[in-house]
């Protein structure tokens, strides 16, 4: 029997699958009540040995539904029909290739904006369907959650003001894609793909064309801008690292290793708009994981995709993490250098991988062995040796975004939100006047490096205020020793942490997490 309230966060969750290439492709999907998304895993990762890790993931479609209640929409052979009571927590497979195939359809390819007014169609029918059944139907309202180019047929509808209609879009509560180009895809030697490939709509992917299907005005690069059509904040982008494992590594030959085997790690996140141009844009939220675009080791049949998306649309607080860094320090034969008069250059890259108390998986995951890392040059860690010219930037890298949730503590009784953060600050490679200096430089050596375990405690009582615990591995193992400074501000609690490595080189920062409530 259906719900007879909505009762938030727990809305509807419609699923808009990927890109089929080939005919056969488009005729398994359709052949699939799910279209791939009642996938599981039983492949976690390939060891040093070449031996696979067996862990067993049922699918996100699964987990829901055991999770959380949820339901699909399927009854004695047919999708959604009149009999059936439609709820709040329903499941939603958007089945857009159907009208592609020979065996529903007409065997024919259409353009990428007839499925975005098919999307804001099955987003109306669902409304009308669990209006029907709810004493409370004005709250209701929608998750889009899309893979690959199903993340673009997504924007299309949200953002193209020809398509569809404004209140329409408005029941829209939040957006989750995996592994979404949405900046287009790019391969080594032809960069983006050509506007010209339009065999089975694979120019869907060139920044052109996708400029015309989201609304934008033509010439805008990059295309992956929201252009005010929908909140950031409301926007997540889930981020594959994982190239080897996609398509048996013929793919990642063609896209370049910084990729999920398919699409290009910066081309994978949205941003918001910005008044000045001079500033830089607003970043949705988004998280990395090992994981490739698809298949056994794939994005979407991943426990971390999973924890991710539950998260994000049922969760209670969102955290952030930045490294505010006052200084570092050279080397002392390079500081010496730079003493007399040489220029000097180096970039860094920092290292951030999130877990949560009491899990084997990564919520988000940057390491410079995985091409994720956070890169940043000196002059955009410190602005006031920016140069005239140089491009905006963010000087405090931003290392993660994490939403966390009460609900799923491992033990009920225990109030407080446990994670960890690995940080790692790796030491660059020095240029002293152009010239690499190798002297007593080693690969893969740290600034910085260490596992911060946090343990945030709610108030006890109703004007008290959040606390945030912390301590060191190094110092004390799993244990948090410290409490953290608090700098609070409108409408959030931040937290800051020191981070200091008196060495040549070294370093001298706070990491800073900022904390927000979330479905509230």
């Amino acid at each position: 029997m259906a719900e007879k309230r909505i009762e938030p966060p727990f809305f509807p969750i419609i699923y808009v699958r990927g890109y089929a290439g080939t005919d056969a492709e488009v005729e398994a999907t359709v052949a699939d009540p799910y279209m791939g998304f009642n996938l599981g895993a039983t492949k976690l990762r390939k060891r040093w040995t070449g031996a696979v890790e067996k862990h067993f993931f049922e699918s996100a479609l699964v987990r829901l539904m055991k999770d959380h209640d949820y339901h699909d929409v399927y009854k004695v052979g047919s999708n959604m029909p009149p009999e059936l009571a439609v709820g709040p927590r329903s499941i939603v497979i958007y089945r857009y290739y159907d009208q592609v195939s020979e065996a529903f359809g007409e065997g024919k390819r259409v353009a990428i904006e007839d499925f975005a007014r098919g999307l804001n169609d099955l987003v109306l029918k669902l409304r009308d369907r669990v209006r029907e059944t709810c004493d409370n139907p004005d709250d209701f309202r929608v998750y889009l959650v899309g893979h690959s180019m199903g993340g673009l047929v997504i924007r299309a509808f949200l953002q193209n003001d020809a398509i569809g209609k404004a209140e329409t879009k408005k029941l829209v509560d939040k957006v989750f894609t995996y592994a979404t180009p949405h900046n287009g895809i790019e391969a080594a030697i032809i960069g983006n793909v050509p506007g010209f490939f339009s065999a089975n709509n694979a120019n869907n992917f060139n920044r052109a064309r996708m400029a015309e299907y989201l609304g934008l005005p033509p010439g805008t690069e990059p295309v992956n801008t929201l252009n005010g059509r929908f909140d950031a904040d409301r926007f997540f982008c889930l981020i594959g690292t994982d190239a080897k494992d996609y398509a048996a590594g013929w793919s990642a030959r063609l896209v370049g290793p910084f990729s999920d085997g398919l699409v290009r790690i910066n081309n994978a996140f949205v941003t918001g708009p910005t008044e000045d141009p001079k500033q830089p844009v607003t970043l949705a939220p988004r998280a990395y994981v090992y994981r490739s675009h698809s298949g056994p080791f794939g994005i979407v049949n991943s426990e971390k995709g999973y924890q991710n998306l539950m998260r994000f649309l049922f969760g209670d607080v969102r955290v952030d993490g930045h490294l505010e860094v006052a200084r570092i320090t050279l080397p002392p034969e390079v500081e010496a250098a730079r003493r007399e008069g040489k220029e000097i250059r180096a970039s860094y890259d920092f290292e951030a991988v999130v877990g949560v108390r009491g899990a084997s998986w990564d919520l988000s995951r940057r390491l410079v062995a995985e091409n994720s890392s956070v890169f940043r040059r000196y002059v955009e860690l410190f602005p006031e040796k920016k140069l005239e010219g140089d491009r905006p930037f963010v000087a405090r890298p931003q290392l993660f975004t994490a939403f966390l949730s009460a609900a799923a503590r491992v033990k009920a009784d225990r109030p407080s939100l446990g994670f960890a953060i690995d940080l790692g600050v790796q030491v660059p490679d020095y240029e002293v006047d152009g010239v690499l200096w190798l002297d007593q430089h080693y690969p893969g050596g740290y600034i910085f490096r260490d596992k911060i375990t946090l343990e945030a405690i709610p108030p006890q009582a109703a004007d008290a205020p959040w606390r945030l615990l912390y301590g060191f591995d190094s110092e004390t193992p799993n244990h948090c020793a410290h409490e953290a400074e608090r700098r609070d501000g409108d409408g959030f609690v931040a937290f800051s942490i020191p981070v200091v490595r008196n060495a040549e080189p070294g370093i001298e920062a706070a990491l800073v997490l900022t904390a927000r409530p979330w479905n509230h």
